[in-house]
Parts: C-alpha cells; sequence; structure tokens
C-alpha cells in the first residue's frame, strides 16, 4: 500500500513593503546643475548689472578704439589693431563687442551722451550769462581732456554722418529745440538781445571744437608742442565774452 507523501507546505507570505512616501524617488538622480553666474543671471526685476571686471574690460576697449577711429576713421581701423594695442585677441574683442560697428556706435553713444549734459545744464538754467559761461566752459574742457571723442564725432560728421545720423537727430534735435525756447523765453523777458539762437548754438559748438579738432596747427602756430590749459582757458574767456557780447540787451536785433 501506498503511503501518500505529506504535502509541502505552502510558503510564508513575505512581509509587506512599508508604503512610499509621496513624491519618492526609486533612484537616485543626478546633482541639479550650478546656477548661472550672477552677474549673468536675472531676477522678477530683469537682468542683473554687469560685473566691475566686465566693466572696467568694456571701457579699456572703447578708449583704445576710440583713439583708432580718431586717428584712421571707421573704414581704417580694424578690430585686430584694436585689440591687438590692449593685449587681447579678436575673438576675445568680439565677445564684449559682437561687431566694429556695435563697437564704433557706443564710442559716438559715450561721446554725445557726455556732450549732451552740458547741454541739458543750460536749458535747465535761469541765468542766461552764468549758464552761457558754464556752458561753454564745459564744451571748452571737453576739447582739452577728451579731444579724440570730439575727433571721432567730427569724422563721422564730415562723411555725412553716414552710421550715426538717425542718432543725432533723435538725440540732440530735441534738446537743441528746448535751448533755443530757453533763449526766447530770456529774448521775450528782455534779458537778452533776440538772434537766430540755433545759429548761435552752431557757433558755440563749432569754435569750442575747433580746439580739439585743430589742436596741432594752433599749436603749431603758437610755437608750442601742444596748447597748454592757459591757452585753453585764454580762449574760452574771449569766446564767452563774444557771446555775451552778442547777446546783450543793447544789442540789434
Amino acid at each position: 500500500m501506498t503511503v501518500p507523501r505529506p504535502s509541502k507546505a505552502a510558503p510564508a507570505p513575505r512581509p509587506a513593503k512599508p508604503p512610499r512616501a509621496a513624491g519618492a524617488l526609486r533612484k537616485p538622480v543626478a546633482a541639479a546643475a550650478p546656477a548661472p553666474d550672477a552677474a549673468d543671471s536675472t531676477d522678477d526685476t530683469g537682468p542683473r548689472a554687469p560685473k566691475a571686471s566686465r566693466l572696467r574690460k568694456e571701457q579699456g576697449i572703447l578708449a583704445e578704439a576710440e583713439n583708432h577711429f580718431a586717428q584712421f576713421g571707421f573704414e581704417g581701423a580694424s578690430l585686430e589693431s584694436i585689440a591687438a594695442a590692449i593685449g587681447i585677441s579678436r575673438h576675445n574683442l568680439l565677445y564684449y563687442f559682437p561687431s566694429k560697428e556695435a563697437l564704433y556706435q557706443r564710442v559716438l553713444d559715450d561721446v554725445l551722451t557726455q556732450w549732451l549734459e552740458g547741454m541739458e545744464a543750460l536749458s535747465h538754467s535761469d541765468d542766461p550769462e552764468q549758464a552761457l559761461r558754464r556752458y561753454i566752459r564745459a564744451k571748452m574742457q571737453y576739447s582739452r581732456m577728451r579731444p579724440q571723442g570730439a575727433k571721432v564725432f567730427t569724422k563721422e560728421v564730415i562723411a555725412g554722418a553716414p552710421r550715426y545720423g538717425t542718432a543725432i537727430a533723435e538725440r540732440v534735435g530735441p534738446l537743441l529745440k528746448t535751448e533755443v525756447r530757453t533763449f526766447e523765453r530770456w529774448a521775450r523777458e528782455g534779458r537778452i538781445a533776440k538772434v537766430n539762437f540755433t545759429h548761435l548754438m552752431f557757433i558755440i559748438w563749432s569754435v569750442t571744437q575747433a580746439y580739439a579738432e585743430q589742436e596741432a596747427q594752433f599749436a603749431l602756430l603758437l610755437g608750442k608742442p601742444a596748447l597748454t590749459e592757459r591757452d585753453y582757458n585764454n580762449a574760452e574767456e574771449l569766446i564767452v565774452r563774444m557771446v555775451l557780447s552778442a547777446l546783450g540787451p543793447h544789442a540789434a536785433a
């Protein structure tokens, strides 16, 4: 008689796994990418200001570019020569300014911004004589301290302003009209004589900028290697006297 074999015992049930916490991951994930540099990141208010080191580098490039554009003009200057003069590569320069046109535009923007600061001060003054003295002094100081910038601007204008005409019209035009209205108000009040105030400003610009554009000629004729601060001061005083004389209330209309 066959003895039945004892049946195998059923395997003990495995213990239940504890429930996975909400949001838990099955496998570890790679670490998140580092945050971008603070100088290049943005927040709710927009892009952050560039680093001071970048601004210093840009200013060095702009200063050298101003010298090259003043000497050779836009066509004659090259990014290679500008970069070499400050000890960087052309490729490195293009990291800061994407083209020669962009660099040229920025140089002229900086020149014009400094120039317009003096014009704004003139239109906000309420004393004709003091306003004109300060304005002429600022223009002469600009010619003495930043002659290369004046030369870049002059070369562009002499060429017909092919690359900067729109900016001149948009930035200088409205401010010139404001100045003329200020002069006309002073004339109505009897404080200055009425003249063609637009051409008055053209004359002031021309005669003050000449001390940057023609400094070499003036120094040569004075028998000097370069004009001195005293030369600029003497010219400034004479220009002021000429302008104030033309605008004196007794002057013919």
